[in-house]
C-alpha cells in the first residue's frame, strides 16, 4: 500500500512539473512533502542518508559556483567574451551558437557540466541582448552540449564521479573508454542544431554590424577584481582536476574557491556577490533529491535494477545494452544523479567475477545511458534544471516541453550511436 501510494506521489508531482500547472519548485517541495507524511523518508533519510537523502555535495557545489560566478560577473569579463564570441563568428546566429557549444562541451570535460553552464550562460544572454536574437534555442543547445561534453571525464559530470568511486575507474580510464565516442557525439549534435535550432536563430542586422566595431577590452571594469576573482577560478578547476589526489570534493573546492573570492573582494556586498545564486534550483534540486529518495527507501528503483541484473544473467551483449538504453530512459524521467547512485551497486553486483571487458561494458554503458539521457528531458540533468532557472529568472522562461521536444530527438540520436560504439569495441573487436 505504502509503495503504491509514493509511486503515485511522485508521478503526480512530476506530471505537475511536466505541465507547469504549478510551479515545479511547489510540486517538488509538496511531493517531498507527502513522502515524509506518507513514512516513506524521514529526517535521518532526507539530510543524512548518501542513499535516498539530498545530496548535499551537489546543492553545494551549485551554490559555490554560483557566488563565484557573481564575484567574476562584477568585472566585465562576461561582456568582453560575449563580444568577443560574437565578432568572431561575424554576428552571425548559427556560427555563435557553433562556438558556444564547442565551448561548452569542452569546458564540460574539465570542468564539470553544472559550472560550465553557469559561466557560458551569462554570455549567452549578453550576446543574445547584443543581437537582438531569442536566447532559449541557444541556452537549450548548450544544456545539451554540457550532458555530451562532460560524459568524457571522471568530472565532467556528476553521475561520473559516482560511477568512477563505485568501479574503480581513474580521470584517465573516462578519457581513454569515453573520449573517442564523446568527440563523435559532439560532431553529430553539431548537425543537429542547424536542423534544430537554425530556423529561429533570428537577429538584427543593424545591431550586428555595431557590435563588429565595439573593442571588447572596454567592457572590462575591475582589472584587479578579474585578476584575483580569476586566478581563484584557475585554482577551483585544478581543484576539479586534482580531487582524487588531494581528497577534497568538488563541493568542497567550489565553496573554498567562492570564500576566497569574496574574501578577496572586500568591496564588493553581499547583494554584489550572491546576485547569481539560484535559490530556486536549489531547493528543487533538494525537493526532487527527496522525492526519488522516497522511490529508492521504498524499493521500487532496486527492484527494478533487481529484475534487469535477473534477466542479463550471462547475455552481457543484452546487458548492456538494456543497460544503456533502460538508463537513458530512467535518466530522462528522474534526475541522473540519483539514478546512478541507486544503480551503481545493482552493477558492481552484475561484474563480480566478469570478464574485464564485459564490466566495463557494463559500466560504460551505465555512463552513456545516465549523460545522454539526462537530455531527454528539462529534469533530466542537474545542467538542464540550473539553465532552466537562469533563463526563467533573466525573463526567458523555458517550458518543461519545449526543453524536451528537442531533448526526445537528441537523447535516442545520441544513444543509439552510443549502442553502437560500446558493441564495436567491447563485443566485436574484444
Amino acid at each position: 500500500m505504502q509503495t503504491a501510494a509514493v509511486v503515485a506521489v511522485f508521478l503526480a508531482a512530476y506530471v505537475l512539473i511536466a505541465t507547469e500547472r504549478i510551479h515545479r519548485v511547489a510540486a517538488a517541495l509538496g511531493g517531498a512533502a507527502l513522502m515524509v507524511l506518507l513514512g516513506a523518508v524521514d529526517e535521518e533519510t532526507a539530510f543524512f542518508s548518501t542513499e535516498t537523502g539530498v545530496d548535499w555535495n551537489v546543492i553545494f557545489l551549485l551554490l559555490g559556483m554560483m557566488i563565484l560566478v557573481s564575484v567574476i560577473r562584477q568585472t566585465g569579463a562576461f561582456e568582453f567574451l560575449a563580444i568577443w564570441a560574437a565578432k568572431k563568428a561575424r554576428g552571425r546566429p548559427l556560427r555563435i551558437m557553433v562556438m558556444l557549444v564547442l565551448i561548452t562541451a569542452i569546458a564540460s570535460a574539465l570542468l564539470d557540466n553544472v559550472t560550465t553552464v553557469l559561466l557560458i550562460a551569462p554570455v549567452t544572454l549578453l550576446v543574445c541582448d547584443r543581437l537582438d536574437a531569442p536566447p532559449v534555442p541557444f541556452l537549450i543547445a548548450e544544456a545539451m552540449a554540457s550532458n555530451i561534453g562532460g560524459a568524457a571525464t571522471l568530472i565532467g559530470d556528476p553521475p561520473n564521479i559516482i560511477i568512477g568511486s563505485r568501479a574503480g575507474l581513474s580521470f584517465n580510464d573516462f578519457l581513454v573508454h569515453m573520449g573517442p565516442i564523446v568527440v563523435v557525439l559532439l560532431g553529430v549534435f553539431l548537425l543537429l542544431c542547424k536542423f534544430l535550432f537554425a530556423r529561429g536563430l533570428e537577429y538584427d542586422a543593424a545591431k550586428a554590424a555595431a557590435l563588429m566595431k565595439l573593442d571588447e577590452k572596454e567592457a572590462i571594469r575591475d582589472k584587479r577584481l578579474l585578476v584575483t576573482s580569476g586566478g581563484v577560478l584557475a585554482l577551483v578547476i585544478i581543484g576539479f582536476v586534482t580531487h582524487s589526489l588531494t581528497g577534497l570534493a568538488p563541493s568542497m573546492v567550489a565553496l573554498l574557491g567562492a570564500g576566497a573570492a569574496v574574501a578577496l573582494s572586500p568591496k564588493l556586498e553581499p547583494a554584489e556577490y550572491l546576485e547569481e545564486v539560484e535559490w530556486p534550483t536549489l531547493v528543487f534540486f533538494a525537493g526532487l533529491f527527496v522525492m526519488v529518495g522516497g522511490l529508492v527507501h521504498v524499493g521500487v528503483i532496486g527492484d527494478m535494477g533487481k529484475w534487469l541484473t535477473s534477466a542479463i544473467g550471462s547475455h552481457w551483449l543484452a546487458g548492456a545494452s538494456a543497460m544503456l538504453w533502460v538508463s537513458g530512459l530512467l535518466s530522462g524521467i528522474v534526475d541522473n544523479i540519483p539514478y546512478v547512485a541507486t544503480m551503481a551497486p545493482l552493477v558492481v553486483d552484475l561484474t563480480k567475477g566478469a570478464d574485464p571487458t564485459q564490466a566495463h561494458a557494463m559500466w560504460w554503458s551505465l555512463t552513456l545511458g545516465a549523460d545522454l539521457g539526462g537530455n531527454a528531458t528539462a529534469v533530466g540533468a542537474s545542467a538542464n534544471v540550473v539553465v532552466l532557472g537562469i533563463a526563467a529568472r533573466n525573463g526567458h522562461p523555458i517550458s518543461f516541453w519545449r526543453f524536451t521536444k528537442y531533448g526526445l530527438i537528441v537523447a535516442p540520436i545520441t544513444i543509439a550511436i552510443a549502442w553502437g560504439y560500446v558493441w564495436l569495441r567491447y563485443f566485436a573487436l574484444a
